[in-house]
């Protein structure tokens, strides 16, 4: 029995570096990482069934009085047995691909096994089968519950499916005595040597999970590095100049060997190789930029023809083209070539494609301060328009500390950071928006907020329901939380509460935003909403604005109540009609181009 350990760890050695030489793969790396669609779900089935033929045909032959080392194993007599880490290869994938792949790769292995002979091929084939069904469904369950496939989970799996396999030997192999004999040789050896060898490829495919993770926070990084750099040119628009700037830092920080950006009519900038045809200054020649600018899709193409320059001793032989996009729009591309195709893998593909999102944030923002500046002397359409610019760097100084230490709160954040711009610029060409579309604006800008700091509040909402569609004023609930955050708990130690109600009372909307904070001074209370109040943080214009526009939609019809007293909190309710009779029902078709 013990004689047999060196042998099965010799076994596990051929499956473990033949796992190994795969995992230096970017496809088969690629693959165990996503696993997402049935091909790649047919290829993990082929694979770990793969890895149960080798086991068969690298196993060791259990004759009734002798054991026998073959190197290849091509059949079995009738009274032989076999000694095998086939199970390992169809549990791990079973764990890793869920029931489908686990009993795709449990057939293949199993008829494999039976097809070779034996008296245990029944047995053994039987077990291999319920060992991927089985391990396929522990692996989708915990993966249901939000566990990972940890190494402990891993082994315990293996170990305990390869004692099955004995058990199912001992039940229907005949004679039952050879059965037992059997057993009793190979249990331990194979228990034990499997559940090593299940834990010596977890530890491969865990070490390509972590390099992903460790490639993601490095490509964040480049990402946040790439936006902060780039910002600066992003607001003087896309001209000649600034797409020139922008251009020479995405080569810097990134491994294309040339970068292009066009608008929707020139090429605006090309800096790197090819640069001696590919000049500025001229119209998008290549039917790949075309295809972008018109279809608003990503485009890649892998070879010089699909490149379709017209210079034939251009080195450029890879590229991806991504949109540009202002409220939906395509105003131009981003065009990143490479002089390989094999440079143009995932990674550079997915940096790509957030680089574009992140400068088509950037084009929006850029068009926001215009507007800004064009409507500073329309008090309502400027505090819709505003984009808070210390907000904004605050925002982004902590996504890139986020980016350090917690890459996937630090995505999160600027999804959020994203959401709530978007909604600023919807809000600038929008008199009335849907409910829902405020809610989200505000969610935003609350987590962002929450970011920074953690402790000073919490904040819940009561929301009546099928009140989504309900159209209002952007900006009006924004700015009341917006206030209740910075001016109800400026210096206190304790966590601030702040509580939002939205419903509807006797045919009116009825928003009412309430904080336990340090409260308003009486003789300001009457001045709040009716005219500019001077502050420390500013000069007070937000309530306000939001009461002129109210009684410039409503015509006098919705109204803004302030309650407050020092020390014991604010509370403020706003109105807006609902009846088909108002003016809010009157207007709503006309004002809002969602």
């Amino acid at each position: 029995m013990i004689n047999l350990v060196p042998i099965m760890l010799e076994k596990v050695g051929i499956i473990v570096i033949v796992a190994f030489l795969l995992s230096q793969m970017k496809s088969f790396r690629q693959i165990v990482q996503y696993q997402n669609n049935p091909n790649e779900k047919l290829i993990l089935i082929m694979l770990f069934g793969g890895f149960g033929i080798l086991s068969n045909y690298t196993g060791i032959v259990i004759h009734p009085d002798t054991i026998e080392r073959a190197a290849w194993l091509a059949e079995l007599e009738a009274d032989n047995a076999l000694a095998n880490t086939r199970v390992m290869g169809t549990v791990i994938g079973g764990l890793l691909g869920g029931p489908l792949v686990g009993l795709g790769a449990g057939l293949i292995a199993g008829i494999h096994r039976y097809s070779l002979g034996g008296f245990t091929a029944f047995s053994c084939s039987l077990s291999t089968i319920l060992a991927g069904m089985i391990s396929g469904y522990l692996g989708y369950k915990r993966k249901k519950q939000g566990k990972k496939i940890d190494t402990p989970f891993a082994v315990f799996v293996g170990m305990f499916l390869e004692a099955v396999q004995m058990l199912i030997i001992l039940l229907t192999a005949k004679p039952f005595e050879q059965a037992w004999n059997v057993v009793e040789l190979i249990a331990f050896p194979m228990i034990l040597v499997n559940g090593f060898g299940m834990m010596l490829f977890l530890f491969i495919i865990q070490f390509i999970k972590r390099d992903e993770e460790r490639t993601r926070a490095s490509q964040t990084n480049r990402a946040f590095l790439i936006a902060d750099q780039t910002l600066p040119f992003f607001r003087q628009g896309l001209n000649i100049h600034s797409c020139t700037e922008i251009a020479e830092i995405i080569l810097k920080l990134t491994d294309s060997d040339a970068v292009a950006i066009t608008d929707d009519k020139l090429v605006l900038a090309h800096v790197g190789k090819a640069s001696d045809h590919h000049i500025p200054g001229g119209k998008p020649e290549t039917d790949l930029t075309r295809r972008v600018l018109e279809g608003g899709k990503i485009s890649i193409a892998r070879s010089k023809r699909e490149i379709a320059c017209l210079h034939d001793e251009c080195p450029l032989e890879a590229a991806i083209v991504l949109p540009l996009k202002v409220k939906g729009k395509t105003v131009g591309t981003l065009k990143m070539y490479y002089a390989s195709q094999e440079k143009l893998d995932q990674v550079e593909q997915q940096l790509a494609e957030g680089l574009a999102n992140l400068f088509s944030t950037q084009l929006e923002l850029a068009q926001a301060e215009k507007q800004a500046e064009l409507l500073k002397d329309a008090e309502i359409k400027a505090l819709q328009a505003q984009v808070h610019p210390h907000f904004l760097f605050n925002s982004i100084n902590t996504i890139s500390a986020l980016c350090r230490t917690d890459v996937n709160k630090a995505r999160k954040l600027l999804l959020e950071l994203s959401s709530f711009f978007r909604g600023n610029l919807q809000g600038a060409r929008q008199m009335l928006i849907p409910l829902e579309k405020e809610l989200e604006n505000v969610k935003a800008y609350i987590a962002l907020e929450q970011s920074r700091f953690p402790n000073k509040f919490m904040i819940d909402f009561s929301v009546e329901p099928n009140l989504e569609t309900v159209l209002l004023p952007p900006f009006t609930l924004q700015p009341l939380v917006e206030n209740a955050i910075h001016y109800g708990f400026p210096r206190s130690k304790k966590e601030g509460h702040i509580s939002v109600q939205i419903k509807t009372v006797d045919g009116q909307l009825q928003i009412m935003v309430s904080d336990d904070g340090q409260g308003v001074p009486k003789e300001k209370i009457e001045l709040l909403g009716k005219q500019v109040v001077k502050s420390k943080k500013g000069n007070g214009t937000a309530l306000f604005n939001i009461s002129e526009r109210l009684n410039g939609i409503y015509s006098g019809q919705a109204s803004m109540q302030i309650k407050s007293q020092a020390g014991d909190g604010t509370t403020i309710m706003i109105s807006i009609p609902l009846d088909e009779k108002g003016v809010f029902e009157k207007n709503a078709e006309s004002l809002y181009c969602g």
